[in-house]
């Protein structure tokens, strides 16, 4: 018998990603409390074993039980929060605060405050320790058991790490440890944003050299931010940071891919979100991190694109001529220098 089978886990949050991570800590026989917020929801996913909405055709298993009510979970010692960015610190603020560890699987920066959801939780959940769960992901994959790498980094370290990994890991789903919270924050946030503008891209027609070279360009602005911002650069470079935005920049599975692919086909920002189920977080995320660069004097064109074609302020055709009017630079440039913008030679933003 698994060690994790005597062990209830909670998840908060029954979107695709928290049912699938329900289904997967489930699959050998772990008990899982998953609440929602929706009454119908939680009755289809106990007596139907469905979740036909968000995650349509997959069998959730037996032992999965969906509730509404939060104090469910109060006295679990594991709760994975999966509910979307903006609204995390409403929903957390519903849990009774105890020592638990919290590990965090939304990717995003809150609206308003620029918070990293690590913050977040802390200010409503003093006595949680914070664990953040990010990486190369699609729902229904990770739903289907496929194998699946991905990093927790703990912010109580390798003890933390000690603790959690047996309750997380499974033979087909694969944590790696780090110690960096905030880069593996950074790195979920800011990769949202990128896949926006490589679904322009396709949206556009630009051909997948144009693609490769927005997903590097774009992954040397996460490194700017993220180093600025105290993250590690091999974190950054790693599955939260690099191999999350490879997944997510090359497949409309990826919701924000999706967004930018219709923002490029010449949809507004408001005909492409409307009538989504799911949330892509990117477009909640792309202004607040735009401003946190700015005030920091981090250069981030392709965020700031995105940000012009979210805001209707030009057209997608406009938007990419004037990322490649931008002046020639240096390629490689050190990422603790963030405003660094000189001109030299070669460059797509």
């Amino acid at each position: 018998m698994s060690a994790a089978r005597n062990i209830s886990v909670g998840v908060i949050g029954a979107g695709a990603w928290g049912t699938a991570l329900a289904q997967m800590v489930a699959g050998d026989g772990t008990p899982v409390v998953l609440w929602a917020r929706e009454a119908a929801l939680v009755d289809e996913i106990n007596t139907r074993r469905t979740n036909a909405t968000y995650l349509p055709g997959v069998t959730i298993a037996a032992s999965v039980r969906a509730t509404c009510d939060m104090a469910e979970l109060a006295d679990l010692s594991t709760i994975l929060v999966v509910c979307p960015a903006q609204f995390m610190g409403g929903v957390l603020a519903g849990l009774p605060d105890a020592p638990r560890d919290l590990v965090l699987c939304s990717k995003g920066i809150e609206a308003g405050t620029g918070r990293l959801m690590a913050d977040v939780a802390a200010a409503v959940q003093p006595s949680a320790q914070i664990a953040v769960l990010s990486g190369p992901t699609f729902a229904r994959e990770v739903a289907m058991g496929l194998p699946t790498a991905i990093t927790l980094a703990c912010s109580g370290g390798e003890e933390q790490w000690r603790r959690l990994s047996p309750v997380i890991a499974r033979a087909a789903f694969r944590p790696y440890y780090s110690p960096d919270v905030v880069g593996a924050e950074i790195g979920g946030a800011v990769k949202n944003v990128l896949a926006i503008a490589c679904g322009v891209v396709e949206g556009l027609g630009l051909g997948e050299n144009a693609r490769a070279a927005l997903i590097a360009r774009g992954y040397a602005e996460m490194l700017r931010f993220g180093v600025a911002r105290g993250a590690r650069a091999e974190t950054l470079s790693g599955l939260c940071g690099l191999g999350d935005l490879i997944l997510t920049c090359a497949s409309t599975a990826s919701r924000n891919y999706s967004l930018g692919k219709a923002l490029g086909q010449g949809q507004s920002a408001a005909q492409a979100l409307s009538g989504k189920s799911s949330v892509a977080e990117g477009a909640h995320t792309a202004p607040v991190l735009a401003d946190l660069a700015h005030r920091a004097g981090i250069a981030m064109p392709i965020v700031d694109a995105v940000c012009r074609l979210l805001t209707g302020k030009a057209p997608a055709g406009a938007v990419v001529s004037d990322l490649l009017a931008r002046p020639l630079k240096a390629e490689l440039a050190d990422p603790s220098e963030p405003g660094d913008d000189t001109p030299a030679h070669g460059s797509f933003a």
